[in-house]
This record gives C-alpha cells, sequence and structure tokens, in this order.
C-alpha cells in the first residue's frame, strides 16, 4: 500500500508589466524634468530653492504637469505590489508606503508652494513670513511622502533580509538611512536635490526587486 502525498500549492500571482513600466520610469521622469528646469530657468538654484518651487511662475505649469503625471506613474504599481506578494513579513503594509509617495506629487502639482527667496524672479528675495494655506498642504503632502518612502524602505529591508537577499537588504537599508539622516534648516534644498534621484532611483528598483513580489 502506498500512502498518498497531500501537496499544498503555493499561489502564484502574475505581475502586470505596465504598472512595472509605469513605475520604473515615473521616478527618473519626474526629476529629469526637475533637473532640467533647475539648469535652464532663470533665477533658480540648488542651494536656496527646493524643487517645489519650480511649480511657480509663468513656466511653473511644466513641474505642475510633471507632478500630476508622475504621480499615477507611482501609484500604478503599489497595486500590483500589493496583489502580488504571496508571503513574508509586510507584505499586506507595503503597498501603504510605497503607495504615498505617488499620491505626493499629485498633492504637490494641484496645491503649489509659494514664491521665495527670489524665484521666480520677481519675487522678494527672502524666506516666507507667512504660509498660503496651498503652500501649508503642499508641505504636508512632502513631509508624507518622504516619510512613506522611509517606511517603506525599512519594510523591504526587512522582507529582503527574511529570504536572505544580502545585496538587496543592504541597498534599502542605505536608502533608509540617508533618507533620515538630519540635515540643517539652510541645506534643506540642496538635501532635496540629493535625495530626489536617490528616491527616484529606489523606487524604480522597487517595482523591479524579487523582494517586493515574493
Amino acid at each position: 500500500m502506498t500512502a498518498a502525498v497531500t501537496t499544498t500549492a503555493v499561489p502564484v500571482v502574475r505581475r502586470s508589466d505596465r504598472p512595472l513600466f509605469a513605475g520604473a520610469l515615473a521616478g527618473p521622469a519626474l526629476f529629469a524634468s526637475a533637473g532640467i528646469q533647475t539648469a535652464t530657468r532663470e533665477g533658480s538654484g540648488v542651494t536656496r530653492h527646493l524643487t517645489s518651487r519650480l511649480a511657480t511662475g509663468g513656466a511653473g505649469w511644466i513641474q505642475i504637469s510633471t507632478f500630476v503625471l508622475a504621480g499615477p506613474g507611482v501609484l500604478a504599481p503599489a497595486a500590483d505590489v500589493g496583489r502580488t506578494p504571496t508571503g513574508g513579513g509586510g507584505r499586506r503594509a507595503l503597498p501603504i508606503p510605497v503607495g504615498i509617495p505617488g499620491a505626493g506629487p499629485v498633492t504637490s502639482g494641484l496645491l503649489p508652494t509659494d514664491p521665495e527667496n527670489g524665484f521666480p524672479v520677481g519675487a522678494p528675495d527672502q524666506p516666507l513670513v507667512r504660509m498660503s494655506w496651498h503652500s501649508v498642504a503642499h508641505s504636508a503632502s512632502v513631509v508624507a511622502a518622504h516619510s512613506a518612502l522611509m517606511s517603506a524602505a525599512v519594510v523591504l529591508t526587512a522582507r529582503c533580509v527574511g529570504r536572505r537577499a544580502v545585496l538587496p537588504a543592504v541597498l534599502d537599508g542605505a536608502t533608509w538611512l540617508a533618507l533620515v539622516l538630519p540635515v540643517p534648516a539652510d541645506h534643506m534644498s540642496v538635501r532635496t536635490t540629493v535625495n530626489g534621484p536617490l528616491a527616484a532611483t529606489w523606487t524604480t528598483v522597487l517595482v523591479l526587486s524579487p523582494c517586493s513580489t515574493r
């Protein structure tokens, strides 16, 4: 007599290429646009002006459009990331911190910040004395997106450690460290200039990482 062997099938969910493609391109496109504008728009400078300041002035529509179009590109793979992991820690939590940074740019575009420190040209060459309501909402969305990215880096680091994926775990941990390190307030514009491409690159790697899908 032979004993019957019962096996439990592990659910395998096929990933959609389109959300991944959108997510892989969204971050680099967002900061490529910002980089070109910073280099070409009169009065702009990375040592004095945050990337969000590009959404002000006559040419501000370029950065507004970039924010609004790039956001859904990050949101799309968030849904896919939430659908495909079939086990491991953070499986249910990961889509939330991945999706929030996608909503952040949309909010930043629809609710632009105020002119400040001589940008755009003609604006008072001094810090803001009082922020408008939409500038407050804009700043809140940036903080939320930044905090969500840090949370996503922690969750993905833990998942990679659990899968003994050493290099991805080290890179995710290094990303978290770079995002969380404090900087003086007068260097905040430089921080966003550095963290922008870093976050964009990490988001691209995230949606392609096996740690986010298994």
